[in-house]
């Protein structure tokens, strides 16, 4: 910077133009107050992808993928093409205009499928693996371009993260659709839509809160397995003895009148 400040000066010079040692002082300053304004702007959205940070991202993105994959790609690579989040290398893919494309056109298929009773359910079937190995790779990819091991730590903690929330998606979706009525699935279903959303906000804001939050919600997982499980077992107790009794009826009755 200051070599270019020098010619500058002999510039003005050569053209008649005898700047003071001050004024050349006062421009210097000016250009260094602009350069400090730059990097202060700058520099606290680079230090939020510190190493807590990293590690918010990779269990953020592999929760939310258990419920929403499409959702967390497309809203990921969004904020990443705008500049809202600097992503780690290993995540930059998801900035491509054909990622973004088709995670979108995915995101609302998946949107309108998830609030129908019963398509829900058959749609988390078909995705089930993709979820889970989607959550594993979004995961590594946050430390995979930089470590090796650590995008493995980051993988399998990433699967495991999105197998437990899909299970709780699906089994909590299983006990609702034994409802009639469609309005607790709608409820749900955007329920999930926004939790996705806050999931990856709350992990890239605040890392440290986004942890307690995260042990809150696997401790809610875990519970709600536990209940809905023997729910489930229950009515599908009940559905077999219903049709256990509905085909042995007519039998005796075949019976009687032999």
């Amino acid at each position: 910077m200051s070599d270019w400040l020098q010619s500058v000066v002999q510039w003005l010079h050569g053209i008649g133009i005898h700047p003071t040692t001050d004024a050349a002082v006062a421009v210097g300053s000016a250009v260094g107050q602009a350069g400090a304004a730059v990097g202060g702007a700058v520099a606290p959205v680079v230090a939020k992808m510190d190493m807590p940070s990293l590690l918010a991202l990779a269990a953020a993105l592999g929760w939310a993928s258990g419920f929403r994959l499409y959702a967390v790609v497309f809203l990921v690579g969004a904020m990443g093409y705008v500049g809202w989040i600097p992503l780690p290398e290993g995540l930059k893919l998801l900035t491509h205009p054909a990622v973004l494309a088709a995670s979108g056109f995915m995101l609302l298929v998946e949107f309108f499928a998830d609030k129908i009773p019963w398509v829900d359910s058959v749609w988390d079937t078909v995705n089930s693996v993709i979820r889970i190995l989607g959550g594993a790779l979004l995961a590594a990819g946050v430390f995979g371009a930089d470590s090796g091991t650590m995008g493995l730590v980051a993988g399998l903690l990433g699967g495991s993260l999105a197998a437990t929330s899909f299970a709780t998606k699906a089994t909590t979706r299983a006990a609702i659709n034994t409802s009639p009525e469609p309005f607790s699935n709608w409820l749900a279903s955007f329920f999930e839509d926004g939790l996705a959303v806050a999931v990856v906000w709350l992990a890239t804001q605040y890392p440290v809160t986004f942890g307690v939050v995260l042990a809150v919600m696997l401790l809610v997982s875990v519970l709600l397995l536990v209940v809905l499980y023997k729910f489930l077992r229950a009515v599908v107790r009940k559905m077999r003895a219903f049709f256990a009794s509905g085909a042995v009826a007519p039998a005796q009755s075949e019976a009687a009148c032999r």
